[in-house]
């Protein structure tokens, strides 16, 4: 019996079932870690408003330095794919094995930073007197959970790039489970305060990482990887790392300005933005996931010397972003009666962020192909370009949003800026992926 021969239909639906496979689970995992902060503040703000403003500031600080190297997962899922697309998968673990050395090394560094610098890094945050003590005690004790956390970071690039987004979940489900139950005990059971929360997150965080190196080093003895640091391999490691780390400085140097710009058009207006910005977050977990689908994908088709499965499959996932990207814009204009009230009752503040969210509405299906190129081209390991396409969307985005204030152009307008944003990502990515230079094949690009 003779097999049915491939068709574009076929070929789109073996696309859609490896697209749901792998960000789904990756989307539970994503929301998963935001709630670590909010169940720390849940049971911190029963001690009193000093504690939880000491909480903020210290959060705020260490999900600034974990973003900061979120590249640790995102060129290791490149990088690993691609050997697991060349079938070679004693490679593709040695390679995570690097990735993950590579965040001890850096880990140990911030943690040597942070440490002394503590009461210096509150401060710039311009934390009151009665905040800074808890700010500076849940920061130090934090900090030593760092290096877990970028473990965490790594070791879930090398379960992507096998194409596995299931286990991060999992262990995300465990961490952040834990995380509560220690928060609770430690904080109120325990009698530690602000101090028991930070202890009961370091705990878990390294709960987590210890999951990860068991699942990894299982990994590694079954198909004969080599553990032990590979010097080159780490410095190979930090090289695909830079380009990233520059994209991602560039990006949050954006969400900055938007809200320093926010801040100078006065209370009501950052207030509006804050809102608008969870809810831009909340968005961008959901088309984040496919763009994680996007990097493991992509990587192993390219290992794969595949061109043809790297194009097909960076169309379907356009597809999958544009009409995911409708969706969300229409759910944030049908929920905004049920969405707004929860985060304020003030009038005023309402008046302003409605005519933004719509704003922000609108935008969704450019937000939508712009995550998923990026994702692509991050799975392509063509880190470079997408560090300099960031730098001429910052350089494009600063003057305009900048100008807003002076042009009484309030926070609709902050949000049009933020589009146009968008837009010039869209522009860069776009002409990118049809130039087809991106597409390099191989076991390493």
């Amino acid at each position: 019996m003779t097999q049915a021969p491939a068709t574009p239909k076929n070929g789109r639906r073996r696309h859609d079932r490896e697209i749901i496979a792998l960000a789904v689970p990756a989307f539970g995992a994503l929301v998963a870690e935001p709630l670590f902060v909010m169940v720390d503040s849940a049971v911190v703000g029963h001690l009193g408003t000093p504690q939880l403003a000491g909480l903020g500031i210290a959060a705020a600080l260490l999900m600034t330095a974990v973003s900061v190297f979120v590249f640790l997962a995102y060129a290791t899922t490149a990088a690993v794919a691609r050997r697991v697309g060349a079938g070679d998968l004693p490679a593709a673990i040695r390679q995570g094995m690097d990735g993950i050395w590579l965040a001890l090394l850096l880990g140990a560094a911030v943690v040597a930073f942070a440490m002394p610098t503590a009461p210096w890094l509150v401060d710039i945050f311009g934390a009151s007197d009665t905040a800074t003590p808890y700010a500076i005690t849940y920061l130090r004790i934090s900090i030593l959970g760092i290096p877990a956390m970028l473990v965490v970071l790594a070791a879930t690039g090398v379960l992507r790039g096998l194409q596995d987004t299931r286990t991060p979940l999992y262990v995300a489900i465990a961490g952040f489970t834990a995380n509560a139950v220690l928060s609770v005990t430690l904080v109120h059971g325990a009698g530690l305060g602000i101090a028991g929360s930070a202890w009961g997150t370091v705990i878990a965080q390294a709960g987590m990482a210890a999951a990860y190196l068991v699942v990894v080093i299982r990994g590694a003895r079954k198909h004969g990887a080599s553990l032990r640091p590979d010097a080159a391999g780490i410095r190979a490691s930090a090289r695909a790392g830079v380009p990233l780390l520059i994209r991602t400085l560039s990006l949050r140097a954006v969400l900055m300005i938007a809200t320093a710009v926010a801040a100078r058009l006065g209370d009501v207006d950052i207030a509006a933005h804050q809102i608008i910005l969870s809810l831009w977050s909340l968005t961008a977990f959901a088309l984040d996931a496919i763009a994680i689908a996007g990097q493991a994908i992509i990587g192993r088709y390219l290992g794969a010397d595949d061109e043809k499965g790297a194009r097909e499959a960076c169309r379907r996932m356009v597809e999958w972003g544009i009409g995911c990207g409708i969706v969300l814009g229409v759910l944030i204009v049908l929920a905004r009666p049920l969405f707004i009230p929860l985060f304020t009752s003030d009038p005023s503040v309402k008046d302003t962020l409605l005519p933004a969210l719509l704003v922000v509405a609108v935008s969704q299906p450019i937000a939508g192909v712009v995550f998923v190129l990026d994702g692509v081209l991050m799975g392509a390991g063509d880190g470079r370009y997408l560090a300099w396409a960031m730098l001429v969307t910052l350089a494009v985005f600063a003057p305009v949003a900048l100008l807003v204030p002076s042009l009484d152009g309030g926070l609709t307008a902050l949000w049009w800026a933020m589009t146009l944003m968008m837009a010039v990502r869209l522009i860069t990515l776009w002409v990118r992926t049809r130039s087809g230079r991106w597409i390099v094949t191989g076991a390493t690009r």
